[in-house]
């Protein structure tokens, strides 16, 4: 079972490529808005202008892999100290919240690329499979955070005789 088939069977929803396709947009300069201030014509809204994501928060990426004992979640968390991190464990799922910080102020116009994302992240994952969160560990190494949590396996039966009176 790939991935896809994978998270299609969890959720219930047929994964569509197509509908996950980024979508580009150009921001319109200070001189464009003006000229169509007045028309009926859709404003192209500039990112570093008008809009501010102070509140916005990033979605981790993540993997998630199993073995015969654990489902392991890794993902990587370059400048985040342990202390920056808030993980809630359920026997079904897993949700992992932080804030990754820049340490110094840089002006928006200094930029050349900004690709990282700074501020405040989360992410949930639905297990498939039930864990013990009592035995669930966490570490954090080289900047790549990795959660152990240990299967429960259910399906094992055990046999009893029956005791005659």
């Amino acid at each position: 079972m790939d991935n896809n088939e994978f998270f299609e069977q969890l959720a219930g929803v047929k994964y569509d490529d197509a509908e996950f396709e980024p979508q580009l947009v150009r921001a319109s300069t200070k001189k464009e808005k003006e000229e169509k201030e007045g028309s009926k014509e859709e404003l192209l809204i500039s990112h570093e202008e008008d809009m501010e994501f102070d509140d916005a928060e990033g979605h981790l990426m993540i993997d998630v892999y199993q073995d015969a004992d654990n489902i392991v979640i890794e993902s990587t968390v370059a400048g985040i100290e342990s202390d920056d991190l808030d993980i809630s464990i359920t026997p079904e799922s897993v949700s992992i919240r932080g804030s990754r910080q820049k340490k110094e102020k840089i002006k928006k116009d200094d930029y050349l690329y900004q690709e990282c994302f700074w501020g405040k992240f989360s992410r949930s994952i639905i297990l498939p499979q039930e864990i013990d969160a009592e035995k669930a560990q966490a570490s954090l190494k080289n900047g790549v955070l990795k959660i152990v949590l240990p299967k429960i396996h259910r399906s094992k039966s055990k046999k009893i005789k029956v005791k005659l009176d």
